[in-house]
This record gives C-alpha cells, structure tokens and sequence, in this order.
C-alpha cells in the first residue's frame, strides 16, 4: 500500500510539471533575461528565502556563482543570511530588507523563493529593492498572496500553479535549474541538454 503512495508522489510531481510547462515559460524567459541584464553590467543577485525556502535560496546562488552544468566564470550572486540573530537590533520582518540596503544597488536583482507569499519578512525586502531601484525576481505558489501585489511591471513573478507545498518546491527546484541553464546558454551559446 505504500509503494502507491510513493508511487502517486512521483505521478502527481510530474502531472505538475507537465502541466506547468507552458504557463512557466515565458516568466521564466523574462528571469533569465533580467538575471543576464544584471550580471552583465557588473551587477550582483541577491537571492533570500525564508524558513524552508531559505535553503532553496542559498542552492540557487552557490549554482549562480560556482557553475551550473559547465565551467563558466563566477556570476555574482549572495545567498542573504535568514539568521535574524545577525541583526538583533533591528525587528524581525526587517532582517532581509535590512540586508538588502546594505548590499543591494540600482541594476541588482533581488530574487525571493516563498510557497504563499505571506511572509512579512520577505515583503519587506522586496520593498528595499524596490527602494533601491533592483528588480524582483519571485518565485512563488498558491496564487502569490501578498508578495505578488507588490510587485513592479518591471519585475518578474513565477507563480507556480499550486497549492501543495511540496509540489511548489518541487518546481521551483527545476525553475532554477532552468534560469540558470538559461543564463548559460546565453553567455556561452546553446549546448544540446542531455539526459
């Protein structure tokens, strides 16, 4: 009885995914080409995710810097510290923005990984980009919440089209795999995805 459910779990991801393709697409594009505008003009990523998508965060910026699937050289990208003991001073919901001051500049995209798009914290940043004059990169589900409604027409919003957290990450996993093939295949020319 087990084995089905295992079984439904692999089922259900790929139905996803599957379903997912086409509506990803293009938002996806537009992050591949905001991350190149970034990284070509001497810009950095700041990537920042919250509670379980903090590691999702920090993947992300370690496959920016160190390389996808070929050599290339290093892309500027800092994974921003969730610990809000760094910051005792300041209230909770400002540990990301405040970092994001700091480090952030006009050109600099600050990408965001979050399941509902609820968390304060995380709509805090994106407000200190936006103050900063950085473009957003979110990658969400369930709709967006109240992450989405901040964001600018010159910002990009991946919203993943489901509700179940673990589908979420499960194609936001692949969502940065494909931002970062795309940036490769941008600086470096197209190369024929293998198995």
């Amino acid at each position: 009885m087990l084995d089905l459910r295992i079984q439904q779990h692999f089922i259900d991801s790929a139905d996803l995914q599957y379903q997912a393709a086409e509506p990803l697409a293009k938002p996806v594009e537009s992050g591949v080409q905001a991350l190149l505008a970034c990284v070509t003009s001497g810009g950095t990523v700041l990537v920042a995710g919250w509670g379980g998508t903090a590691p999702t965060a920090q993947y992300f910026a370690s496959l920016f810097v160190g390389g996808f699937e070929r050599e290339r050289p290093e892309l500027a990208a800092l994974a921003l510290s969730g610990d809000s003991a760094a910051l005792a001073v300041a209230p909770e919901d400002q540990a990301l923005a405040r970092q994001v001051r700091a480090l952030g500049h006009t050109g600099d995209v600050l990408m965001v990984f979050t399941t509902a798009g609820e968390e304060s914290v995380l709509q805090q940043a994106v407000h200190a980009a936006h103050e900063r004059d950085m473009t957003v990169i979110a990658l969400t589900g369930k709709g967006g919440g109240a992450l989405a409604k901040l964001l600018r027409e010159t910002d990009v919003h991946v919203c993943v089209p489901h509700d179940r957290i673990a589908r979420i990450r499960e194609v936001q996993q692949l969502v940065l795999h494909c931002l970062c093939d795309g940036v490769d295949a941008q600086l470096l020319g197209e190369q024929e995805l293998s198995e």
